[in-house]
């Protein structure tokens, strides 16, 4: 099993001038001692418009940041979101590959849709459209990283001539592919497509093992690949503060987990926004115990634990609390994920006001005294688990329609350059020969003709 980390970029009120250059300073410090540790995998969001709950909108820039601090950390976007409204599937391509490029071939390649008013909304986009949007735009994103050229789409929601999208990426035919699954239903719609399944939601091991049967049942009977490549894995999140002392670990870790799941509550089902104006870390404090997201009540429920889950519940009220305890309540709380099938673990520790530094101390524990016992099995398990899903891959991959990588709208397909395709409309044989006298004159490093075209 592997593990890695998982970045929202919460900040919560009140914020100050320097609140989001410190904020993203210390999560690349984070991500370098993560890298130096052996932690696998950074995972970053792309969200719109989430004050506080996640000011990170631009993740292929953050993640270009720690590829060049780590040497060995996959690069996760958790998720790109492939709606054609928040991103063109060409431009997606291009920030994929060129990350992959910069970074030695190093990215993994999260989708989704997003499910909040505030970044639908935002984008203009129909809830009800959503998944065929997302469907279509991956599609296309894919093809643009594999076809050479991109031979042309006319869809729904794409319309794109065939083009050449460079750079291409290191890793053929390209990064490994995965979707956000928040539901169970979603699961099936990741083995569907032969993508990984990165499971944001806090369940416990016992109930992640019918994810991953239903994850690989579902690959192996109905698995039809949208990608040129399989991706079999299913992942895990959860919440992550490491102290020796139990108590410590639950004062450090619980407001900022339970904060994590309030302020995601707040966008996704409950809350109303004023933009700019609402200050959710404030209605937590005030609302907590209302909700369900209580620390005192979950530190209680701690009290009588006789192991970790995902979420704890004292007297009628509950919250998140995950991999937060002592390295051995920890230690045990990982290995029911592994013994239910999970691939990897991905932690949240950068939450609500978690401090910079008692993340790194958590970080230094897990690194030294859990992940090691966890990494002498991963290699093992990783070669097992490649011959014993070979067959399928190859049953799945044969399933994958020619239709999906259409051929050029003509053999000879071309685009002139706009001057060129003027006088081809006009039929104007003077303009194409003072065209090709430019051609002429530029080959000898003359570029007045250029610039007097160029400026009208």
């Amino acid at each position: 099993m592997k593990f890695g980390l998982f970045y929202e970029h919460q900040l919560p009120r009140p914020w100050d001038d320097d609140s989001e250059h410190t904020l993203l300073q210390q999560a690349l410090e984070q991500c370098e001692f993560a890298d130096s540790l052996g932690i696998d995998y950074v995972w970053e969001v792309e969200h719109h418009f989430l004050e506080e709950y996640s000011h990170s909108s631009a993740p292929e820039i953050f993640l270009a940041a720690v590829s060049q601090r780590t040497k060995r950390m996959r690069l996760g976007h958790g998720i790109v979101q492939t709606p054609p409204a928040f991103n063109h599937p060409a431009r997606v391509a291009e920030r994929i590959a060129t990350l992959d490029l910069v970074s030695g071939g190093r990215v993994d390649f999260g989708t989704g849709e997003s499910s909040s008013e505030a970044e639908l909304g935002g984008f203009l986009i129909d809830p009800f459209e959503k998944r065929p949007m997302w469907e279509e735009g991956l599609r296309v994103a894919l093809r643009c990283l594999t076809e050479t050229p991109f031979t042309g789409h006319a869809g729904k929601y794409v319309t794109m001539p065939p083009r050449n999208v460079v750079p291409k990426p290191r890793q053929k035919p390209h990064p490994p592919v995965w979707v956000a699954c928040s539901r169970r239903d979603t699961i099936y719609l990741a083995a569907e497509k032969g993508i990984g399944a990165l499971t944001f939601a806090f369940i416990d091991p016992e109930d992640a093992r019918h994810w991953v049967t239903d994850y690989y049942t579902t690959l192996a009977e109905k698995g039809v690949p949208i990608g040129d490549a399989v991706n079999a894995n299913v992942a895990a999140v959860t919440t992550l503060m490491c102290h020796r002392d139990e108590d410590e670990a639950l004062q450090r870790g619980l407001e900022g987990a339970n904060f994590f799941g309030y302020s995601l509550a707040h966008y996704y089902i409950f809350g109303r926004h004023h933009p700019g104006v609402t200050d959710v870390w404030a209605e937590y404090q005030r609302r907590r115990g209302e909700h369900g997201y209580d620390p005192d009540a979950v530190r209680a429920a701690a009290a009588n634990a006789e192991r970790l889950g995902a979420k704890a519940v004292a007297g009628g009220i509950g919250g998140l609390r995950g991999a937060v305890g002592t390295p051995e309540q920890i230690r045990q709380f990982l290995r029911r994920y592994e013994e239910a099938g999970v691939d990897q673990v991905i932690f949240i520790s950068q939450a609500g006001k978690n401090r910079h530094e008692h993340i790194m101390e958590s970080l230094d524990l897990l690194g030294h005294e859990i992940l090691p016992e966890f990494q002498e099995r991963d290699a093992r398990a990783e070669r097992e688990k490649a011959q014993r899903l070979a067959p399928v891959i190859e049953t799945v991959m044969a399933r994958k329609p020619a239709r999906d990588h259409p051929p050029l709208p003509a053999p000879d397909y071309e685009f002139p350059a706009i001057p060129r395709a003027e006088a081809d409309r006009a039929g104007l044989d003077a303009f194409h020969r003072y065209l090709d006298t430019v051609a002429e004159e530029s080959v000898q490093g003359d570029l007045s003709a250029i610039d007097a075209l160029r400026n009208g």
